[in-house]
């Protein structure tokens, strides 16, 4: 049986996979966007929100093997911080290359 703090990291974890997926699924449909338009400058936020989504589900990734080793998720300040300004370039991206 886990522990309150155990399950709490947890959730954790699967907050951070959850969001990764759906970086994942917009970054399919800033994808087919682009191709609609013919790529050109259109790219741009499809490749920022690729490194977006890489960047989220590496996150997930060690959280979850952390939790499985037993280890303690550890994790700096700074990731949180990265990966929001990570989401907001892209988006501000989105807004000028769309």
């Amino acid at each position: 049986m886990t522990t309150d703090a155990g399950a709490q990291a947890e959730r954790t974890g699967l907050a951070w996979r959850r969001t990764a997926l759906a970086s994942a699924a917009c970054t399919v449909l800033l994808l087919h966007s682009a191709a609609q338009r013919h790529w050109g400058a259109s790219l741009v936020p499809v490749l920022l929100a690729a490194a977006t989504s890489a960047l989220l589900a590496g996150v997930a990734v060690r959280r979850e093997r952390a939790l499985r080793a037993g280890r303690p998720v550890v994790m700096s300040s700074a990731v949180p911080a990265v990966a929001s300004l990570a989401v907001t370039v892209t988006a501000a991206s989105v807004v000028v290359f769309h």
